[in-house]
């Protein structure tokens, strides 16, 4: 199996060739969605190496005691087993020609089609289209058509829902209530063991012959933990059967069915599966192509003159930006594989923040906002995390799932090479840098969006609660400063560290910012003060503020102007780190040192100290910058999905327009490129945030420092031209850059725009 790289267009990715030992790629980077729910891409017919999943967003369930909270694998409706003159249609037998798989991004709808000929000589050639509506949340469209080549055939169909999927084995659901309405809606209900969420799931068919409408009533099979229906047919050589699937899943937990009881949900199923047996495939397509039109396409068009390949990459990127967001809901947010797979088990990091948040804060404030408010909602997840830990305030867990979860890191994961022994996994209790992180993602969308509204009502109380946790996170050392010890920075290849220079001036800059809040609120919201101080305490809590913020020790530039790391990442012994950079898998450094090895060499995981100048890039000094650059860039070995991307747009800063775009062009390749086991476990959902900030943060040029709008480019020799618009607090700007020039308008016109463009004042 591979990608048709030299075939793609603009909108189409295609795999032109199937192996059934590889299916893990086109599973993941074809998968359709729409925020609400998320389908791999697996075929309608099975495979021994597949795997299917469908995950419905914020649905976590805990399989047992020893086990964390995850996004349970949800009832399999797209299986369709097929059957040609008794022989089991599958890409494993017989021989197939013409194959191609392609995903239409612009549209959302995956399609397949081959010629097939059974190993006993029937010759059929098969189209499978489908889709997941982005306009009707709960909706999955299915389509094939059958058509003999050679021979009248006989045709046997069994069809319906599968309710034994596991993650990898754990089972959430117990069994529910079956039913088959008219011979044709076949309905299942499932509910997940600890968190009680029921699951009604309903499906439909409807076949046809050279369009002349077939009865659909069908043979009813049902198993433990699965409902469906056998149909039997005879189709002549050069007749079409065309048969529609048209599924739906609703869950207790959605914010449309609040209330509802199971036999409420069962009755809303069905209705709706009426619904959509009457409108039929094709109009379900183009409603849900045109809501992609306008809900991505027309919203934050992006044109790259120059190579096809990149402005592919940042298209598929936006697909998938798009698919992955709860937009409907902010109770949730977006896991590390969005909800393509289960890697992760759905949870949230920091990658929203930091490298998936700009994208939307910039092209869709409404979505940016319901994912800040979701950092509100889970706050008291984050006071029990700071009560655990002997500390105040707001401490956000590493990883995040439902509101209440609190801290679902797993404690223990892979195996030590040396002694057997399963490594303990440091983030949830040491990684605390997310504190600060998620401030600052909720300045960043203030600032951005001029949102007073949702800074009143939720983010004055995010960035002065989680300011309350740094300053009981200080520890006050020999030398009369304070110190934040025993942590892991961005960089996970080095635990247990001290004074970490990213978790450092995050913190510090964490204080500061309540600080300034403080005395904002104080002068000219006087009521919502008052408010936060009852609530807070936030008189005593500024004193500790600034107490932190004039003794925190913050990690100062060498004589060499190379900002330490840690406390003892500039000691450790260098080695030839060449073959690891090389490598085409990544962390292949692990598999000859273990962590406590690694600790003690100069390597990175990903970018830390440059992710540090990335985010607050005006308070260090462009020698300080360009000494660490070139000191840390060579022994960071990208092990991390989130890291080339940073270096891309640090290498644009740093005047590095070639390494900036070879950079640019791995990030991309992550989840596109030619390694087949890349994306197994799901996409890695904050490369594609990356990849957006490299065309429009790097090549593009824009940042907001301290409040302002900057853009300054640096366009990548490849290409002739880049167009793009953002949303700056309110106004639409499109933005058109060539080798020789800027142009900006204001498509919303409303207001002025002040803008920072190539170190020039523009206001318009």
């Amino acid at each position: 199996m591979g990608m048709d790289y030299s075939k793609i267009t603009d909108w189409i990715l295609r795999e032109d060739c199937f192996d059934p030992e590889k299916l893990g790629k086109c599973e993941a980077v074809m998968s359709l969605g729409n925020g609400y729910l998320g389908l791999r891409s697996a075929t309608e017919e099975h495979y021994f190496n597949e795997a299917r999943g469908m995950f419905v967003a914020g649905t976590f369930n805990k399989f047992d005691a020893d086990e964390v909270t995850e996004l349970p694998n949800a009832a399999d409706q797209t299986a369709i087993d097929i059957f040609i003159n008794g022989e089991r249609f599958s890409l494993s037998d017989g021989t197939t020609e013409d194959y191609t798989r392609e995903l239409n991004i612009r549209t959302g709808e995956l399609t397949r089609a081959m010629i097939w000929t059974s190993p006993k000589g029937a010759k059929v050639k098969l189209a499978f289209y489908r889709i997941v509506s982005l306009k009707r949340l709960h909706v999955i469209a299915q389509r094939m058509e059958i058509t003999p080549i050679n021979e009248e055939v006989s045709i046997k169909l069994k069809s319906g829902i599968d309710g034994t999927m596991t993650n990898t084995g754990s089972q959430h659901f117990s069994d529910g209530d079956k039913r088959f309405y008219e011979k044709r809606f076949i309905q299942f209900v499932q509910t997940t063991g600890q968190s009680g969420i029921h699951f009604v799931n309903t499906t439909v068919h409807k076949l046809n012959i050279d369009g002349r409408a077939l009865p659909a009533d069908a043979a009813v099979y049902i198993e433990r933990r699965k409902i469906y229906g056998g149909f039997d047919l005879t189709v002549r050589a050069g007749e079409t059967l065309a048969v529609e699937k048209y599924s739906n899943v609703y869950t207790s937990r959605d914010f449309d069915t609040e209330g509802m009881n199971v036999t409420q949900l069962q009755e809303l199923s069905l209705n709706v599966s009426k619904e959509l047996e009457a409108l039929g495939y094709q109009a379900l397509k183009e409603e849900s192509a045109s809501c992609w039109e306008e809900e991505v396409w027309k919203l934050a068009p992006i044109q790259i003159e120059g190579n096809a390949m990149d402005q592919f990459s940042i298209r598929f990127a936006q697909y998938h930006l798009r698919m992955m967001v709860p937009a409907h809901d902010a109770r949730m947010n977006i896991g590390a594989k969005g909800l393509s797979g289960e890697g992760y088990k759905g949870h949230t990091f920091w990658d929203t923040e930091i490298f998936l948040l700009p994208y939307y804060i910039f092209t869709d404030p409404k979505t940016a906002r319901k994912l800040e408010e979701y950092r509100y909602l889970s706050l008291p997840g984050a006071h029990a995390k700071a009560e655990h830990n002997h500390y105040q305030g707001a401490m956000f867990p590493w990883e995040s799932a439902w509101l209440d979860d609190g801290e679902v890191t797993p404690e223990y994961m892979d195996v030590d090479i040396l002694t057997g022994r399963p490594n303990k996994v440091w983030s949830g209790f040491i990684e605390q840098h997310i504190t600060a992180d998620v401030a600052f993602g909720v300045w960043q969308y203030s600032v951005i969006t001029g949102d007073e509204d949702y800074m009143e009502k939720y983010g004055y109380e995010l960035i002065m609660d989680t300011a309350i946790f740094w300053a009981s996170r200080l520890e006050m050392g020999e030398d009369g400063k304070y110190h934040i010890n025993d942590v892991v920075g961005p960089d996970e290849y080095r635990e247990h560290v001290n004074d970490n220079a990213f978790t450092n001036y995050m913190a510090h800059w964490n204080m500061q910012k309540a600080m300034e809040y403080y005395h904002l609120l104080k002068d000219n919201k006087q009521e919502l003060f008052q408010s936060l101080n009852q609530k807070m305490d936030l008189e005593n809590a500024y004193a500790k503020w600034e107490d932190g913020c004039k003794n925190i020790y913050l990690p100062t530039p060498t004589k060499e102007n190379i900002l330490p790391q840690d406390d003892r990442y500039l000691s450790c012994r260098d080695i030839d780190l060449s073959k690891y950079k090389a490598q085409e898998h990544v962390a292949g450094i692990t598999r000859d040192y273990n962590l406590e090895q690694i600790n003690q060499i100069q390597v990175s995981k990903q970018a830390d100290v440059l992710v540090l100048f990335f985010l607050l890039e005006d308070i260090f000094a462009k020698e300080v910058k360009k000494a660490s650059w070139e000191h840390y860039e060579p022994r960071t070995l990208h092990d991390s999905s989130l890291s080339l991307s940073t270096h891309s747009v640090l290498a644009c800063d740093m005047g590095e327009k070639d390494m900036a775009y070879d950079l640019f062009r791995k990030a991309a390749a992550i989840d596109l490129g030619p390694f087949m086991g890349s994306s197994d476990a799901g996409i890695h959902a904050a490369s594609f945030g990356g990849v957006w900030e490299c065309v429009v943060y790097g090549f593009g040029g824009v940042r907001m420092l301290g409040g302002r709008l900057r853009i300054c480019p640096s366009l990548p020799e490849a290409w002739t031209k880049l167009a793009y618009t953002i949303i700056w607090q309110g106004q639409k700007l499109a933005v058109e850059i060539t080798k020789d020039d800027v142009k900006i308008e204001n498509l919303t016109g409303t207001q002025k725009v002040e803008v920072e463009v190539n170190g020039k004042a523009c206001t318009f």
